[in-house]
């Protein structure tokens, strides 16, 4: 689907950037960006895998909690190619039909996470407003409905983009701002009306993350309200522990987020270089790490971790003395 060249870009081409100014130590550069590729896909896949196999994590949070792994696993792998090849063999070139479809997986699922979010908040309301009715609110059958009502306002949202897409024509040759095509970059160089399609791009973002955000606010309105509310302070740190991981959650996926969004529709003199680094950022710090953040606050998936690695150890040994054995 992609096609790189080193070679300067045809009119039916973009050209990917890395990080402007600092092409000679893209390698260097490339290291810890590996690295960070390397623990988020391995965290993802960990925190999916275990909630797939392990009973005792078979509830809503953690049903929510593999949902967002899955998307952070779909973001780091829809950008992942074009990253690395800029960072490695300077393949700056992307066909403009590629570029499209990368640019609307990557607003889809940065749309998917932002959705995901939402229910995660949900789901904590839940269970510290209204404890006792979360068991019967939040049944397999209704997380399977809020999964398929994100999925379904997704397409809903996502076919006028789409459409619209088709309907555009751009100006090949340019050079984008990122090593990936995020909307408001590669909009700037339609034939249309460019304004017309950036203010229809940005109302759509705000419109979908924007009332996510406030639904999110609102929700945790009434949790620290509940909270307050409660004499002992122990059940109060206890009832906030709970909401810490998702919190971290929200506010490492929406900060760089709307920073980029501010610093390419309203701040035109913002470094280029600048703009680089908060969309790698905004791509590589929520998939990094959530994984972390619920591994290390949350008991039952550590202890989950744990208990898998120790059974694949006990199996290799098992296999390496079976192997002694007939030697």
């Amino acid at each position: 689907m992609l096609i790189f060249n080193n070679t300067t870009s045809s009119s039916s081409n973009f050209l990917l950037t890395a990080f402007p100014g600092l092409e000679r130590a893209h390698i260097w550069i490339s290291i810890p960006v590996c690295c960070l590729y390397v623990i988020a896909l391995l965290g993802n896949s960990m925190i999916f895998f275990i909630t797939i196999i392990e009973r005792s994590l078979h509830k809503p949070m953690y049903y929510f909690l593999s949902m967002l792994a899955v998307v952070d696993l779909c973001l780091t792998i829809t950008t992942l190619p074009t990253v690395l090849g800029v960072l490695w063999f300077h393949a700056r070139e992307i066909s403009i039909k590629a570029c499209l479809v990368q640019m609307f997986v990557l607003h889809a699922f940065s749309c998917l996470e932002s959705s995901v979010l939402v229910a995660m908040a949900f789901d904590r309301f839940m269970a510290i407003c209204n404890p006792l009715k979360y068991a019967t609110v939040l049944t397999d059958m209704m997380v399977l409905v809020i999964v398929l009502v994100v999925c379904i306002r997704q397409v809903l949202f996502s076919s006028p983009v789409v459409v619209t897409i088709q309907t555009l024509s751009f100006y090949g040759g340019q050079e984008l701002s990122h090593p990936f095509c995020y909307h408001p970059d590669v909009i700037k160089y339609t034939r249309s009306n460019s304004w017309l399609s950036s203010f229809c791009g940005m109302f759509l973002q705000l419109y979908m993350n924007g009332t996510d955000l406030l639904f999110i606010l609102f929700s945790y309105v009434l949790i620290l309200r509940t909270v307050l509310s409660t004499v002992t302070p122990k059940k109060q740190q206890k009832a906030l522990s709970t909401c810490v991981c998702h919190i971290c959650a929200v506010t490492v996926f929406y900060m760089p987020m709307l920073s980029l969004s501010l610093s390419h529709r309203l701040f035109r003199s913002t470094p280029r270089v600048l703009c680089s680094t908060l969309a790698n950022i905004y791509l590589l710090l929520p998939p990094v790490l959530n994984p972390i953040i619920y591994s290390l606050k949350t008991k039952t998936i550590r202890q989950a971790m744990f208990q898998l690695l120790r059974s694949k150890c006990s199996q290799g040994r098992h296999v390496r003395g079976l192997r002694g054995r007939r030697d």
